[in-house]
């Protein structure tokens, strides 16, 4: 007998990440499903292949930071933060914290590329 776990029900969310910053489109919500979709500040687009598959790596590099919940204080001169969900917890970051790992980089790339060529929020 097989079983089909999860039928009619929608694909769970990757993770999610919230940027925030000094001016106005610095700051967005931006959550990624695995049905192959992002939402910026809760309006949905559609996500390509190749960005599909490189959130579903940022979530398995990320998994185990998440685990232990890293919170890296900010920086001098910190432009933007991150608050990064994941389903294994949870890290916090600047793009001027000291010791930023490089997967958090990775995030904050990943998250410009989306906000910019997907859902149209320029910077």
């Amino acid at each position: 007998m097989a079983v089909f776990a999860g039928c009619g029900t929608p694909p769970p969310d990757l993770f999610s990440v919230e940027r925030s910053g000094a001016d106005t489109n610095a700051n967005v919500d931006v959550v990624v499903s695995d049905s192959g979709s992002v939402s910026c500040d809760g309006k949905e687009h559609a996500l390509d292949g190749e960005r599909l598959l490189r959130a579903r790596q940022l979530v398995r590099d990320l998994a185990p930071q998440a685990e232990l919940g890293i919170e890296l204080p900010p920086g001098p001169g910190t432009d933007l933060s991150y608050r990064v969900a994941l389903e294994a917890g949870s890290i916090v970051f600047s793009d001027r914290s000291p010791g930023v790992p490089p997967t958090f980089l990775r995030v904050a790339a990943f998250t410009k590329d989306v906000t910019e060529r997907v859902c149209g929020i320029e910077r």
